[in-house]
């Protein structure tokens, strides 16, 4: 099993989840680098100047726009269909008299689930925003219901939307019968919480004050726990970190204990993205002609995601609306011990191209129950 991730999308990711943490500073935390990155992405492929290079600096640093794209393109497609599922959109929402260059709508549905459609953000924002809230909550399975409202996209020229549906299934799933309770230690507390059980093989792994189990499911689909040796609230995991410990894992013969959980996170983006580097799309020096032109500029980035972990897999769901308004290894003897019982990380990824759904810090799991039977 390749236990890598993406080097530019892991930069990109663990940049951004770091002014996420500052932002949040207490709490759960999750997000979709792969929703964002895709959005983004899309808009950069229309964009030009400063605006073009600024947002492949940060989404893409060292790899370039094409490439992320291309990756984007391929992490859509799951190596089988054995219970687990994906289904992504990106959707550019315009008003009807707004022009769209011939090349970027071409461009636009060569990508999963690529589409233009027209609303009308000037006269019924609110019958707009219900029709792209709409087409989000079919896509995400009604995991996410809203990605804007009425005010978010008034007055806008046009709205582009990434929506993302994941769902992992286990290889081996975990047995209900085995799940009990642990004492997790919460930066408020030890509290009981439902945690999973298994021993078996895993891909496991420890370097630089981390440890790692990998959890793999159908569709070329992997859960990567990542626990700290140190309190995660003082720890920020670096790329070079993570990437000796994918490089060290191995498999080994490994007694986990895992919480279930479910968190949900939404937030406004566009403060985030000026900051690492990419701020220009958000004044009127935006240069956006490829897709239109009209001068636009971004007026907002808007992200929600929702991640459920059981005994039978993991189930996410991301989406991304960007509003754009007018211009102005280790083998062990004995079974390895891994009992997750303080905060952690979580990566949800599709293993062929390293890219990554889903990225979440759990500090204090809430149980969604049971998995099905």
């Amino acid at each position: 099993m390749a236990s890598t991730l993406d080097p530019a999308h892991l930069a990109f990711a663990l940049r951004t989840h770091a002014l996420l943490r500052e932002q949040e500073r207490d709490g759960d935390l999750l997000w979709s680098p792969y929703s964002v990155a895709a959005a983004l992405a899309m808009v950069a492929a229309g964009a030009g100047g400063r605006t073009r290079d600024e947002l492949a600096a940060y989404l893409a640093p060292g790899a370039g726009l094409d490439d992320l794209l291309e990756r984007v393109r391929d992490a859509a497609v799951l190596d089988d269909d054995q219970g687990s599922g994906l289904t992504v959109v990106n959707t550019l929402w315009t008003r009807a008299d707004l022009p769209v260059e011939a090349a970027y709508e071409g461009r636009l549905r060569g990508m999963p689930g690529g589409a233009l459609r027209t609303a009308d953000f000037g006269r019924d924002p609110g019958g707009a925003a219900a029709a792209i809230n709409e087409d989000v909550a079919k896509t995400t399975r009604g995991l996410i219901r809203s990605i804007v409202d009425r005010q978010a996209v008034t007055g806008a020229q046009a709205v582009l939307v990434n929506a993302l549906w994941v769902y992992l299934a286990w290889i081996e799933r975990f047995t209900v019968a085995q799940t009990g309770p642990l004492a997790f230690h919460t930066p408020d507390g030890d509290r009981q919480v439902p945690a999973m059980r298994a021993r078996r093989q895993m891909t496991y792994g420890r370097a630089n004050g981390w440890g790692l189990v990998t959890l793999p499911g159908h569709g070329g689909l992997a859960l990567d726990i990542l626990l700290p040796e140190r309190p995660l609230a003082e720890t920020e995991p670096r790329p070079e970190d993570l990437a000796r410990l994918y490089d060290r894992a191995g498999r080994a013969d490994v007694r986990l204990a895992l919480p279930r959980f479910e968190v949900a996170y939404g937030t406004e983006l566009s403060a985030v993205i000026a900051a690492l580097g990419a701020a220009t799309v958000f004044t009127d020096r935006a240069d956006l002609s490829g897709i239109s032109p009209v001068p636009l500029e971004v007026d907002k980035v808007l992200h929600k995601a929702r991640l459920r972990v059981d005994e039978a897999g993991a189930e996410g769901a991301a989406a991304t609306a960007v509003g754009m308004r007018l211009a102005s290894a280790v083998r062990p003897r004995e079974p390895v011990e891994f009992t997750v019982d303080r905060p952690y990380l979580v990566v949800l990824r599709h293993l062929r191209t390293g890219l990554v759904y889903f990225l979440a810090e759990i500090t204090a799991p809430r149980d969604p129950g049971p998995a099905a039977s």
